[in-house]
């Protein structure tokens, strides 16, 4: 009697378990990174919160918002993990930092014309992805992309419905995400405490709203998706700004130049020093 009593607990354990898409978004991910969907005036943003392991409802902690890559884009809601993820649920990481992390996730397919039907531009964070060399026409002042709108206001929900300190937001992202951490920081670069963005891009047009924010951008100088000179153009602009942006440039390294990043104790020992 009692065996089979276990056998049905385990059954229905296996039952409920939440099973990866991807065997790179393993148990301890999805274990860590609680899944949940936000709803901004009728666009579904899935999302994961991984929460520090002890909540004090009085001490206030950070939050590291992380933007995805292109290829993460979708609906299963687990994707977003698979480049970053592991990073964050690492011992180090989250005894040291005790930080909240939110990972939300892009909707795959394309943009809808003004007739409503599938135009050939893709669902992206940032308003246009730019790995050549035309010139950027959109202003900063431009209304962003749902799926960055929704984040955007996801972060204030956020604030209200979890103890975190609104002095230390952080922004980081790759390749896409990495695009939209440059966008995002510069839409309110006195909401973040500091941003890192890894192999994107922005506009140098942006460089003067960008120079009091801590920044650290990371390439590497042989990225055959994103040129390099789209970091570059970047830290140029905001140094003849007058900003301190610290930059580290790969050499020899492609485009994941984001794992080495991400294990890095020296950029989150940095990033979690800078306060607003």
């Amino acid at each position: 009697m009692i065996r089979s009593f276990l056998v049905v607990l385990l059954l229905m354990s296996a039952a409920n378990a939440e099973e990866a898409v991807d065997p790179r978004v393993t148990p301890e991910l999805l274990e860590a990174f609680a899944a949940h969907e936000f709803d901004d005036d009728g666009f579904t943003l899935p999302y994961r919160l991984m929460s520090p392991k002890e909540v004090d409802p009085v001490e206030k902690r950070p939050l590291v918002v992380f933007l995805h890559g292109f290829g993460e884009r979708g609906d299963d809601n687990q994707r977003q993990l698979i480049h970053g993820g592991p990073s964050f649920v690492t011992p180090e990481f989250r005894d040291r930092h005790r930080a909240f992390v939110l990972a939300p996730q892009c909707p795959a397919g394309n943009k809808l014309d003004s007739d409503g039907n599938e135009s050939d531009e893709p669902i992206v964070w940032s308003l246009r992805l730019r790995p050549t060399n035309e010139t950027l026409a959109e202003s900063i002042d431009d209304e962003p992309t749902a799926p960055m709108h929704a984040v955007r206001a996801l972060v204030d929900h956020l604030i209200e419905m979890h103890p975190i300190d609104t002095k230390r937001l952080y922004i980081t992202g790759l390749s896409m995400g990495g695009y939209g951490t440059w966008e995002l920081a510069s839409r309110e670069p006195d909401l973040w405490a500091a941003a890192a963005p890894i192999c994107g891009g922005g506009n140098p047009a942006w460089a003067e709203r960008l120079k009091g924010l801590p920044l650290w951008c990371f390439h590497g100088d042989a990225d055959g998706a994103v040129p390099v000179v789209r970091s570059r153009e970047m830290i140029s602009a905001i140094s003849a700004a007058g900003g301190r942006p610290i930059y580290t440039e790969y050499p020899g390294v492609n485009h994941d130049s984001w794992t080495q990043t991400y294990k890095s104790r020296y950029l989150w020992d940095w990033m979690f020093a800078q306060s607003r």
